[in-house]
C-alpha cells in the first residue's frame, strides 16, 4: 500500500488493484478493480484500474490520492442491527446463565450506571466495532437510572467521536416484578416518562437527511419488561414522528412460555395483536418461531436482527436464517450486547451465522456470499438505508471496508469472500465512513484505542464496585 491515508480524506480516493465484492444485486465482483470515493460519495466502481482520463480534473487540481490496494478486498463497510453499548462494562458476567438467569442478576448492575460510565463504555464498543469493519450500528439502550444523566446523549456523542454512522434506539421498560415483569421495580420506568422522553429524543436527535449520520428509533424492550398500553402507544408515536421500532422478540423457550401463560398466544402473535408488525419493524433474535409465525413477518415486511453469538454463548437456540430468507424475511445481523457476546465483532458474526446456519441445516443453507449480505444490504434494508449505504454503487455513501488478503492467515485462499467469512478475521487496512476514514492499518485514527481501554476499565470497575 502506499503512504498511510490521513484522517483527512482527500477529495477524490482511488482504491486501485484490490478486489472488490460490490453486493449491488447483481453479483458485481472483480478479482482486480478499483473504487473511486469523490467526498462523501463513491463516484465509480469497476474492473481493472480506472480509465485513462477520467480523474484528470482530480490530478491537475491536486486533490486525487491514489492507494495501491493490492492483496486487499474491498467490501461495503458492515451494518450492526442489533447491539447494547452500555453492557461493554458487564462482560464475562454470569457466563455461564441462561437469558433470564443472566438478566436477573446483571439488571442491578446497569442500575448503577450514569452517563459518565456509559460515554466511557460506549466508545470502547463502538471502537471495536469498528475495527471489525463495522461502518454503521444501532444502539438498544432500555436502562435508565433514576440519578443516571443523559445517557442517550453519552452514546450518541461517543458515536460522534469515534465516526461511526449511528442508529440509537430510546429503550424502555415499564413493567417492573411486583406488575408480573423480569425486572426489578427500581429499573422500570413510569409509561408517561417514557413516552416523553422517547418524543424529546426524537426532536432532539433525529436526522432524516440524506448522507445522515444519526437517525433516532423506539425500542420498548420485550413482552417480559413492557405493558402492551406501551408498546401501543410506543408504535403510534414512532409511526407519528416517522422514526422506525425494535424490539426483542421471541429469543427463547422461556419467552414463549411467558407469552403463552401471560398473553395466551406466541411473541409473533402477541405484537401482531398489538399492530406492531410492518415494514417499518425490526426485530432482535427471532429465534423461536413456527412455519405461522414466519409467514407473518414476511407477509408484513418486518425484519429480524440475527444474533448468533450471543443466541449460542445465552443458550437460546438457532436461529431459522434459511427459512426466513426463502420466505422473504429482511434479515440482518447483530452482535448483540457484549455482555452476551464478548468478541463483539461484526465481521466474527457473518462468519458465526454462515457455521450456525449450516450446522442445522447443511452446507448450502447460508453461502459465504449470502453470510456477507446480511450484514451489509440486509442490514441496510433493516435500518431503511438501502438506497443509501450496504453496496459498493456509484452515487451510495462511501462506506466502505478495506480488508487485507495477504498476510500469513489468508495468503493463497482461491476465494477472497470465503477467505473473509471462513479464515480468520483479516487485518483492517481501511474503513471509511461517509468518506472519512476510521480505521487505517488496523488502527483507530479517531480516539486512541489505549484511552478507551483504560477509560471503559475504570468505567467497568466503578460500575461493579458502586
Amino acid at each position: 500500500m502506499s503512504a498511510p491515508v490521513t484522517a483527512a480524506t482527500p477529495a477524490t480516493l482511488v482504491l486501485d488493484r484490490c478486489a472488490v465484492v460490490t453486493m449491488d444485486g447483481q453479483g458485481g465482483e472483480y478479482a482486480s478493480g478499483h473504487v473511486v470515493v469523490t467526498g462523501k460519495v463513491i463516484s465509480a466502481v469497476g474492473p481493472g484500474s480506472p480509465p485513462p482520463g477520467s480523474l484528470a480534473s482530480s490530478a491537475s487540481t491536486g486533490t486525487m490520492r491514489r492507494i495501491d490496494a493490492s492483496g486487499c478486498l474491498a467490501t461495503p463497510g458492515l451494518i450492526n442491527t442489533h447491539h447494547h453499548l452500555y453492557q461493554w462494562g458487564t462482560r464475562g458476567m454470569a457466563a455461564d446463565a441462561a437469558l433470564f438467569e443472566w438478566l436477573t442478576e446483571l439488571y442491578p448492575v446497569w442500575a448503577r450506571m450514569d452517563a459518565g460510565m456509559v460515554r466511557a463504555l460506549a466508545t470502547a464498543a463502538l471502537a471495536w466495532l469498528a475495527k471489525s469493519g463495522c461502518s454503521t450500528t444501532m444502539d438498544h439502550h432500555y436502562v435508565f437510572p433514576r440519578s443516571g444523566g443523559d445517557l442517550l446523549g453519552a452514546t450518541i456523542a461517543a458515536a460522534q467521536q469515534v465516526g461511526l454512522r449511528f442508529h440509537p434506539t430510546r429503550g424502555s421498560m415499564d413493567l417492573g416484578a411486583s406488575s408480573g415483569g423480569l425486572p426489578p421495580d427500581d429499573v422500570v420506568e413510569d409509561r408517561d416518562a417514557i413516552l416523553l422522553a422517547s418524543q424529546a429524543a426524537i426532536e432532539q436527535f433525529h436526522d432524516d437527511s440524506p448522507h445522515s449520520m444519526l437517525r433516532i428509533g423506539l425500542a420498548p424492550c420485550s413482552p417480559f419488561s413492557v405493558t402492551s398500553g406501551l408498546l401501543t402507544e410506543a408504535a403510534h408515536l414512532a409511526r407519528q414522528a416517522k422514526v422506525r421500532l425494535h424490539t426483542h422478540l421471541a429469543e427463547t423457550a422461556e419467552e414463549d412460555q411467558y407469552c403463552a401463560q401471560h398473553f395466551g398466544c406466541t411473541p409473533v402473535e402477541y405484537l401482531d395483536s398489538l399492530g406492531w408488525l410492518g415494514d417499518d419493524v425490526w426485530l432482535a433474535h427471532a429465534v423461536h418461531l413456527d412455519d405461522a409465525a414466519i409467514a407473518r413477518l414476511a407477509a408484513t415486511g418486518t425484519g429480524v436482527a440475527h444474533c448468533p453469538s450471543s443466541n449460542g454463548r445465552l443458550g437460546a437456540g438457532i436461529c431459522r436464517t434459511h427459512d426466513l430468507l426463502a420466505a422473504g424475511v429482511r434479515v440482518g445481523l447483530g452482535v448483540d450486547g457484549a455482555a452476551s457476546s464478548e468478541e463483539s465483532s461484526l465481521i466474527g458474526e457473518v462468519r458465526q451465522a454462515t457455521l450456525t446456519a449450516r450446522a442445522a441445516g447443511g452446507s448450502h443453507a447460508m453461502p459465504v456470499r449470502q453470510a456477507l449480505e446480511l450484514a451489509t444490504m440486509g442490514g441496510a434494508r433493516l435500518l431503511g438505508r438501502d438506497q443509501e449505504i450496504g453496496s459498493l454503487e456509484a452515487g451510495k455513501l462511501a462506506d466502505i471496508a478495506l480488508w487485507r488478503l495477504d498476510t500469513l492467515p489468508h495468503a493463497g485462499i482461491a476465494d477472497p469472500v470465503a477467505a473473509l467469512v471462513l479464515g480468520a478475521r483479516p487485518p483492517l487496512e481501511l474503513l471509511l465512513v461517509n468518506g472519512e476514514t476510521i480505521v487505517e492499518r488496523d488502527q483507530l485514527v479517531t480516539v486512541d484505542e489505549r484511552q478507551a481501554a483504560a477509560n471503559s476499565r475504570r468505567a467497568a470497575a466503578a460500575l461493579a464496585e458502586s
